[in-house]
């Protein structure tokens, strides 16, 4: 194995989608961008803060509450979903969003106009149990017909059909995102959570840095990404860039980005494993702080005591118990930088989750895939 290489610095480029942009809808401090892989590190934190609060139990619980922005995306919705589950199972939304304004204006680029754009999607299916969890990415640049949504400020959105999924959010914000997600797969999703730019990029470097090998160079000007073949101790921005990246490894498509994704993310739950966080209060405290600032949940998760609750159930599921697969797509014939649903196989995905099953492979064997498989791993 290669010598892990010295941290270094990098602005994350601006890989996003033409079109236009519109403010996130919701009850939040601003607009948030998104990375969705510090959610779990998010839960995990705020619950062991409280458990080690001590004396100063309540002000650290009113501090961290505080931090907590949450939308109410069922009022919403309202009943026209798909039937909530009683199984032991949960779907959890998980969004990230390139919001460019405040600070993350300099890791997203693009003008400061407080506008937001879903990057990325997954939906976690939690099984029965909570010991395993099957894991769905959602290309941005997939084409969809949009439901007619209602956001949380009461707006409706009328039905489009044939546009990007990422239009979802900038249209209608979180609330039009999920109902989009629901129309797409049939499932109901339980719970939302979006984590911000800077969030991300804080929360890695209050980890000390996350671990990854490289098995070929991944050089992105655009992210300003130079790492060699090799093992490194990614920095925030670092990370970030890893994960933006689209030009760098691959073959240049937002699915190959998804697959380093999803190597990151791997490679993060196995590290908050080892931090040895509760051997250090100021430093599970300082990571709870950012953790919370940096999320944003649907509103029964909007409190200390319901991610403490949710971490609870999360906690005994390791990166070797996490499945992980993009939603089964081709390439659009008529634009190579866009995918379309492979619906047959698409279908086994989602009836696997309705029913609490894991996720066939031959439902995801020929489709589409980036092509950047491997290239990234926990050492």
């Amino acid at each position: 194995m290669a010598a892990e290489s010295t941290p270094g610095t990098g602005t994350p480029g601006t890989p996003g989608t033409p079109g236009p942009r519109r403010r996130a809808r919701g009850r939040r401090r601003g607009p948030r961008g998104g990375r969705r892989t510090g959610v779990l590190v998010a839960a995990w934190a705020a619950a062991g803060v409280v458990v080690l609060g001590g004396a100063g139990a309540g002000y650290v619980y009113l501090k961290l509450n505080g931090n907590l922005e949450s939308v109410d995306i069922d009022h919403a919705l309202g009943t026209d979903r798909p039937t909530k589950v009683d199984d032991g199972s949960e779907n959890i939304l998980v969004l990230g969003s390139d919001t460019r304004s405040g600070s993350n204006k300099a890791l997203g680029g693009g003008a400061d106009d407080g506008s937001a754009r879903s990057d990325t999607a997954m939906v976690v299916h939690v099984h029965e149990g909570h010991r395993k969890a099957s894991v769905v990415s959602i290309p941005r640049d997939t084409l969809i017909d949009r439901p007619e949504c209602t956001d949380t400020d009461g707006d409706v959105h009328h039905a489009v059909r044939g546009v990007m999924f990422n239009s979802a959010y900038s249209t209608g914000g979180a609330a039009c995102a999920v109902k989009t997600v629901e129309s797409l797969t049939g499932i109901r999703m339980d719970h939302y959570l979006e984590v911000d730019f800077s969030g991300f990029r804080k929360l890695v470097d209050e980890l000390g840095g996350v671990r990854v090998t490289t098995t070929e160079d991944i050089r992105d000007p655009e992210s300003h990404l130079d790492l060699g073949a090799g093992t490194h101790r990614l920095t925030g921005e670092q990370a970030l860039g890893l994960v933006r990246t689209r030009h760098g490894v691959g073959d240049g498509s937002d699915l190959g980005r998804i697959q380093l994704q999803q190597a990151f993310l791997k490679a993060l739950v196995e590290q908050v494993g080892d931090v040895g966080l509760l051997t250090s209060p100021k430093k599970l405290y300082d990571l709870a702080d950012t953790a919370t600032q940096a999320v944003t949940t649907d509103s029964d998760l909007g409190s200390v005591n319901s991610l403490m609750s949710f971490a609870a159930g999360l906690k005994g599921i390791g990166a070797d118990h996490m499945t992980m697969v993009t939603m089964p797509v081709r390439y659009d014939p008529a634009d190579p930088d866009r995918v379309v649903v492979a619906e047959k196989h698409a279908d086994r995905v989602w009836k696997a989750l309705k029913q609490d099953r894991p996720i066939p492979r031959s439902a995801t064997e020929g489709m589409a895939t980036g092509e950047a498989e491997g290239v990234v791993s926990a050492p």
